[in-house]
């Protein structure tokens, strides 16, 4: 089987090279939209949200799956769940997490001197809440980042981000290697094992 090359000719005309078509098309559109939203008798879309309204609850226009800012989870004793593994910082793909590492000085795990995330370079994909092997960090918050007048309000540091954050609720070391028959009811795949 012979494969062949076509060749395609791009023509333009006068018209097209000078732009004004494109240019007055989208010209007509923006006005269209101006006075559709401004003279208009309906409400505007659904996917407007109308922030200043006292009586509407921003909640209820996100969808379920919407992260939100992010927040560190703590132990019971009040320190930080994380343990320094740089897996998240690993796997951010804006590279916003930094994390500087020290020792607890009362088990054999790291703790985070330094837990840093930058809001503004952070893209929102959740990576960073799937890598953490220990439920050290969530984006559960399902609220926005708080308008900032300078850069450095956008950076969150691990204080910060432990006043969003709560108790976690997940077992350290799991529940080993019988946990089906510890808790058969937590995992709806195996009924009754």
């Amino acid at each position: 089987m012979t494969i062949g090359v076509k060749e395609v000719k791009l023509e333009r005309t006068a018209a097209d090279q000078i732009f004004l078509p494109a240019i007055l098309e989208g010209l007509v559109t923006t006005a269209r939209h101006f006075f559709r939203n401004t003279f208009g008798k309906g409400q505007p879309g659904i996917d407007t949200i109308r922030y200043g309204e006292p009586d509407v609850r921003t909640e209820d226009y996100y969808p379920d799956r919407y992260r939100g800012v992010h927040r560190l989870m703590y132990r019971e004793d009040g320190t930080v769940r994380c343990v320094a593994c740089m897996c998240c910082s690993t796997v951010c793909p804006a590279k916003c997490i930094y994390i500087e590492a020290e020792d607890r000085h009362d088990d054999e795990e790291k703790a985070p001197r330094l837990f840093v995330i930058d809001e503004l370079k952070c893209v929102v994909c959740g990576l960073c809440v799937e890598a953490c092997p220990c439920d050290a960090i969530r984006m559960d918050t399902k609220t926005h980042m708080t308008a900032v007048e300078t850069r450095e309000e956008a950076v969150l540091s691990k204080i910060d981000l432990l006043k969003r954050g709560a108790p976690s609720v997940a077992v350290q070391g799991g529940l080993g290697p019988d946990y089906r028959k510890l808790q058969p009811d937590r995992d709806p795949r195996f009924p009754g094992a």
